[in-house]
């Protein structure tokens, strides 16, 4: 999977390269400002790809005594990096527009810049696409991470060229440095919400979506040993997790018989998460009983309450720590 995500993001990194070329020349045959814009922000899409790829290359080495959890925790510094790479690109494209609307400049071949723009457009459009899918397939958030900021660009490339239409067929010249500002005040917002996104994973902030993943496979899968399930915590490194919690079995199974519980756990939930690999570290409580009223066990030889009704597993009661109804 690791030579997958790497062709990925190397032809991440080529196209953009020749997109970025292609809006340069754009820039210098016209002169104006906000395609200037565009083509500083296509730098960063250059920069980020080749971060990218060694982000992913590093995240692909085994575990090993320095690093027991593996090097995945590097696509979080690798989408922070591009975050802040976007942001400093934003704050550069409002200097320029600054700049344009105090020392304003002619514009020259709008048409040309235009159509350009517009082929640079469509093929960045098919490039966020194609990332945003191979994202999503090989859960590589460096991957999902690049498609975003690509589909970003396209949308404020697309914008920008509605702006060059109306000023080419009205002459209202002082629109290009304020779609400018406009453009960079966009672009700030994204590259913060990039950082934002890195430091929620290297401060291992909770996925909700990803606790409300795993508690449904575990709901559909119920077995009658696993009295309950609560303490989880879930930290991903890359594309993989590791998820520690606690699970409530009979007091009284074998040792043998609790490590195949939670062999099946481990298992169930390995299949369901295709293209990434679940580490579990699972804590065996023995029941009480106070859990007898909501223990599924039909042939308990131990019981000492009657059974009153199953308790539905969701994030109120399996990410605390403590027993359900206790």
């Amino acid at each position: 999977m690791l030579k997958r995500e790497l062709r990925v993001i190397l032809i991440s990194l080529v196209v953009s390269l020749i997109l970025t070329a292609v809006k340069f020349i754009a820039y210098g045959m016209t002169h104006s400002v906000a395609i200037l814009s565009d083509a500083l922000e296509s730098i960063i899409n250059v920069v980020a790809g080749a971060f990218a790829s060694y982000s992913i290359y590093l995240a692909g080495k085994p575990k090993d005594e320095n690093h027991p959890y593996g090097h995945g925790k590097v696509e979080f510094f690798s989408i922070g990096f591009e975050g802040a790479m976007i942001f400093f690109a934003g704050v550069l494209i409002l200097v320029k527009a600054v700049q344009y609307f105090i020392f304003p400049k002619e514009l020259h071949k709008m048409e040309s810049g235009i159509w350009l723009l517009g082929a640079t457009t469509v093929a960045n459009l098919l490039l966020g696409i194609y990332l945003k899918q191979s994202g999503k397939k090989l859960n590589s958030i460096t991957i999902a991470g690049n498609g975003q900021h690509i589909m970003t660009d396209v949308y404020s490339s697309a914008g920008l060229i509605v702006a060059l239409l109306i000023i080419q067929f009205t002459g209202w010249n002082w629109l290009d440095p304020a779609v400018s500002v406009i453009m960079g005040l966009l672009i700030l917002v994204n590259g913060y919400k990039l950082m934002r996104r890195s430091i929620s994973g290297l401060m291992d902030e909770t996925d909700m979506q990803v606790v409300d993943r795993v508690i449904t496979i575990l709901s559909a899968h119920r077995r009658e040993n696993w009295i309950d399930v609560h303490n989880m915590r879930i930290q991903q490194y890359g594309n993989n997790y590791h998820i520690d919690c606690h699970i409530t079995l009979p007091y009284y199974l074998e040792l043998n018989d609790a490590h195949d519980e939670m062999k099946r756990v481990e298992v169930l939930v390995n299949k369901e998460f295709e293209n990434s690999e679940v580490e579990f570290f699972i804590h065996m409580d023995p029941c009480i009983p106070s859990c007898c009223h909501y223990c599924l066990k039909a042939e308990c030889p131990v019981r000492s309450h009657a059974f009153t009704g199953e308790i539905t597993w969701s994030r109120d009661n399996v990410l605390p720590n403590r027993k359900h109804g206790v």
